[in-house]
C-alpha cells in the first residue's frame, strides 16, 4: 500500500496531508510550527499522522514539503556572512541599484539594508566585451589574495558575479575554481550557474541572495534529510520551488533562492487543480493563513510566472508564480497609529506567543481575537477540540489596547479590525487583477488557508465576485498542492538578436543546448520520456525599448514561418499591454527560456455521487454571530463539515466548522457541496435571504 505525504510549513501552523493512494483516503493534521527549527514540527507532525493511521514508515513512497526557511532568513536577516567578488569598478552596484526609488514621491522610504557588509565586496581585474570576447584577462593572483582575506575574516559564503559572464563564463569559472582550491569549506554561488541573464544589477542581487541563503539552507536540508531517514522513511524528499513545481531536496542546496515563496506557490497549484476538477478555468486564489495573505490570478488554467519580483526590496530573476503577499493573517496585530487610526498588520503574533485567545502568552489583539469576539470562531475550541480558545482573553486584549484608547466598545473595535483587514486583502486582489487589466467579476475566488474561509464572502462581495470555491480541507490546502505538483527545471540564456531569418540557426542552437540540460536533469529525477514536456519562450521588445514581453514558442525548433508568427504575436501583446504597436519597427529577441517539465502521477481525488433523496443537513448547534452594525448579532446554525454530503445546500447566514478552518457563510450567500466535497458559494443577494 502506497502513501503520499505533503507538508506545508507556515508561520503559525505546520500542515500535514497523508494520502492513501489505493483507497483514495486523505488524512490531515495541523501542529504548531517550531520557529527555531522548522524541521522539528515537520518530523513531529509526520510521526503523529503515521502513528495515528497505523502506517509503517517504509510504506511512504512520496514526501514533499514547502519551506519558509529561505523567506524567514531574508526577513529576519539571519543568513550567512557573505562576501562578493565582482569585476573591477562594480563593487558598489548593489548599493547603486538601478537608480529607481521604491516610492517616487516618498522621500522617507528606507532602502533595504545591504546583505554584504562594508568591506566585504571585492573587485578583481578582468573584463569581457559586450559580445563575450575577452578584453582584459583575469588576474588570478588577485583572486587568491581576496580568498585569503575572506578566510581570515571567517566568511561563510561568497557570491561571484562578473560583467558579461552570462555570455562567456570563463572568468567566473576560474574564480570559483580558485576559491574551492584555497577555501573548500566556503559556500560559492556563481551568477553563470544561477541566472545567466543580462542586466547586471538583478543578476548580482539574485546571486548574492542565493549565497546569503546557501549555508542556512544546506544545514536545514541536511538536518531534515537525516531526521527523515532516522524515522525509517526511505524516499528522498522533494521541496516546492517558487515556480510551483518540485525538485529533489538535494538540488535546493545549489539554488535555495528558488524556494523563496515555496509554500504559497503550492497553494496556487492546488487551487488550479481543484478548479479544473470543478470545470472552472479563471480563478483568483485567496490564501489567508496565520501570518499573511497570498493572492494570485489564473486565467484559462494557466498561472502567471514572473522573473521580475522583489523579495525584501531586492530584485530576484528566478521564475516565480506571480503572488502578491501582504501581512494580513489570523495572527496580524491590530494597533492605532499616531493619528488614532486603526491599523492591522503587517506585524504578526505568529506561532509564539500567538493570538491572545490561544492563551500562550499573547496579549495584543489580532484578527483571530476579533473573530472570536464576534462569534465567528468557536469561543471554546478549534482544531477539532485539540486547542482550547479563551474568548475572555480575546475580549480583554481588544479592550486593553483599543477600546481603552478610543470610543469603541470591544465588539465595535473587533468589527473595525475585520473591516480593515478585509480592505487590505481587497486592495491586494485589485493589484493582481484590476491594475493588470482583469475584471475580478469574471473570476471565481478559490479560498483556503486557516483563516481564508472566515473572510471570503466579505472580500468577494466587495470585488463583485459571485462564486467562491472552498476545498474540502482548506486549512491544509498548500500541503495538498505538494501532492499534485510536477518537477520543473528552468533555463535561460541572454543573447540580443533581431527577429530575422538569418538568426534562426543560432536561436535553435541556444534552445537545443538548454533542452539537453533539461533532459539530463529529468534523467536524474527518473522521469520517463512520455512524461516529459519542454516549454519554450522568448523575451522580445522593439529595438531601443527597455522592457520585454514574453512570447510562447509552439515548437522546439524554429523556422521562418514560426518566426513570422512570433512577430505577429508580439505586435498583439504589445497592443494589449501598451495600447499600440508598430509593424515597421524591428523586433529584438533578448532572453531564451526553456521549462523542462517532468509530469508526476497525480493522485485521484475521491468522488462522491449525489444521492437522489438527500435529507437537509442538520446543524449541531446555534451561536450568536456578528455580521455588521445593521444586523448586529444574528442567531446562526452551526454545521460540522464532516456531516455534509455531496448535494447538501445551506443558506447563509451560517457557520461550518471543521478541524482545519471555520467557514462563515454571510447573509445573501448559499452553499452547495459538490461531488468532490468542495463547498461552492454563490451570491444571490436579498433573494437568498428570503429563501432562508
Amino acid at each position: 500500500m502506497k502513501y503520499m505525504i505533503g507538508v506545508d510549513v507556515g508561520g503559525t501552523f505546520t500542515d500535514i496531508s497523508l494520502l492513501n493512494v489505493e483507497k483514495k483516503e486523505l488524512n490531515i493534521l495541523k501542529v504548531r510550527s517550531t520557529v527555531d527549527d522548522p524541521s522539528l514540527a515537520i518530523v513531529e507532525g509526520i510521526d503523529e499522522v503515521l502513528k495515528t493511521n497505523n502506517v509503517d514508515y517504509s510504506q511512504v513512497t512520496y514526501l514533499a514539503h514547502g519551506t519558509t526557511v529561505a523567506t524567514n532568513t531574508l526577513i529576519e536577516r539571519t543568513g550567512a556572512k557573505t562576501a562578493l567578488i565582482t569585476t573591477k569598478g562594480f563593487k558598489d552596484l548593489l548599493e547603486i541599484g538601478d537608480q529607481t526609488r521604491p516610492g517616487l514621491y516618498n522621500y522617507f522610504i528606507q532602502k533595504p539594508e545591504m546583505l554584504i557588509p562594508s568591506g566585504w565586496n571585492h573587485e578583481v581585474s578582468e573584463r569581457l566585451l559586450y559580445n563575450g570576447d575577452i578584453y582584459s584577462p583575469l588576474e588570478e593572483k588577485e583572486v587568491g589574495n581576496i580568498v585569503k582575506v575572506l578566510k581570515e575574516k571567517g566568511a561563510e559564503s561568497v557570491a561571484v558575479c562578473t560583467l558579461f559572464s552570462y555570455l562567456n563564463p570563463i572568468h567566473e569559472k576560474k574564480i570559483v575554481e580558485i576559491i574551492k582550491e584555497l577555501y573548500p569549506d566556503i559556500y560559492v554561488s556563481a551568477s553563470h550557474n544561477l541566472v545567466p541573464e543580462f542586466r547586471e544589477y538583478p543578476r548580482m542581487s539574485t546571486t548574492v541572495l542565493n549565497a546569503y541563503l546557501g549555508p542556512i539552507m544546506k544545514s536545514y536540508v541536511n538536518n531534515f534529510n537525516n531526521s527523515i531517514k532516522d524515522m525509517g522513511i526511505k524516499v528522498e524528499p522533494y521541496v516546492t520551488q517558487s515556480n510551483g513545481s518540485i525538485i529533489s531536496i538535494s538540488e535546493t542546496i545549489d539554488s535555495p533562492i528558488r524556494t523563496a515563496v515555496s509554500g504559497p506557490s503550492a497553494g496556487v497549484i492546488a487551487a488550479n487543480h481543484v478548479a479544473q476538477l470543478c470545470g472552472v478555468k479563471n480563478i483568483i486564489t485567496f490564501d489567508m493563513g496565520g501570518t499573511s495573505a497570498d493572492v494570485s490570478l489564473i486565467e484559462n488554467g494557466e498561472f502567471v510566472l514572473s522573473t521580475d519580483r522583489k523579495i525584501n526590496g531586492f530584485p530576484v530573476k528566478t521564475p516565480m508564480i506571480d503572488i502578491d503577499t501582504i501581512g494580513a493573517g489570523g495572527g496580524s496585530i491590530a494597533w492605532l497609529d499616531g493619528g488614532g487610526a486603526l491599523k492591522v498588520g503587517p506585524q504578526s503574533a505568529g506561532a509564539k506567543p500567538g493570538p491572545a485567545a490561544y492563551n500562550k502568552g499573547g496579549e495584543k489583539p489580532t484578527v483571530t481575537d476579533a473573530n472570536v469576539v464576534l462569534g465567528r470562531l468557536n469561543p471554546e475550541y478549534i482544531l477539532g477540540g485539540r486547542m482550547e480558545i479563551r474568548a475572555d482573553l480575546a475580549e480583554k486584549s481588544i479592550k486593553d489596547h483599543l477600546s481603552s484608547l478610543t470610543k469603541m466598545n470591544p465588539v465595535e473595535a473587533a468589527a473595525g479590525i475585520i473591516a480593515v483587514v478585509n480592505s487590505n486583502m481587497v486592495r491586494a486582489i485589485r493589484v493582481i487583477s484590476v491594475e493588470r487589466g482583469y475584471d475580478p467579476r469574471e473570476f471565481a475566488l478559490v479560498s483556503f488557508g486557516g483563516a481564508g474561509s472566515l473572510h471570503a464572502c466579505a472580500v468577494a462581495k466587495e470585488l463583485g465576485i459571485k462564486e467562491i470555491i472552498i476545498p474540502s480541507s482548506p486549512g491544509i490546502f498548500c500541503s495538498i498542492g505538494l501532492l499534485v505538483a510536477d518537477i520543473k527545471y528552468d533555463y535561460v540564456k541572454s543573447k540580443i538578436m533581431l527577429a530575422e531569418k538569418n538568426n534562426i540557426k543560432e536561436i535553435n542552437e541556444i534552445f537545443s543546448k538548454m533542452i539537453s540540460q533539461g533532459k539530463k536533469m529529468l534523467d536524474k529525477e527518473g522521469i520517463f520520456e512520455e512524461n516529459r514536456e519542454y516549454i519554450l519562450t522568448i523575451d522580445a521588445r522593439y529595438k531601443r525599448q527597455n522592457y520585454e514581453l514574453q512570447l510562447a514558442i509552439p515548437e522546439e525548433k524554429l523556422d521562418e514561418e514560426i518566426l513570422n508568427d512570433i512577430k505577429g504575436q508580439f505586435h498583439k501583446e504589445h497592443m494589449k499591454n501598451y495600447g499600440y504597436f508598430d509593424e515597421n519597427q524591428p523586433i529584438e529577441l533578448i532572453n531564451y527560456r526553456v521549462n523542462a517539465i517532468g509530469k508526476t502521477p497525480k493522485p485521484d481525488m475521491p468522488k462522491y455521487p449525489i444521492k437522489d433523496s438527500l435529507n437537509p443537513p442538520i446543524p449541531n448547534a446555534n451561536r450568536q454571530v456578528y455580521f455588521d452594525e445593521n444586523k448586529g448579532f444574528v442567531e446562526c446554525p452551526i454545521y460540522t463539515r464532516d456531516d455534509l454530503d455531496a448535494g447538501h445546500e445551506i443558506f447563509g447566514p451560517a457557520v461550518v466548522e471543521q478541524m482545519d478552518t471555520t467557514i462563515l457563510i454571510n447573509p445573501g450567500w448559499n452553499a452547495n457541496v459538490d461531488e468532490y466535497l468542495n463547498i461552492n458559494l454563490n451570491y444571490g443577494g436579498v433573494e437568498n435571504e428570503q429563501k432562508k
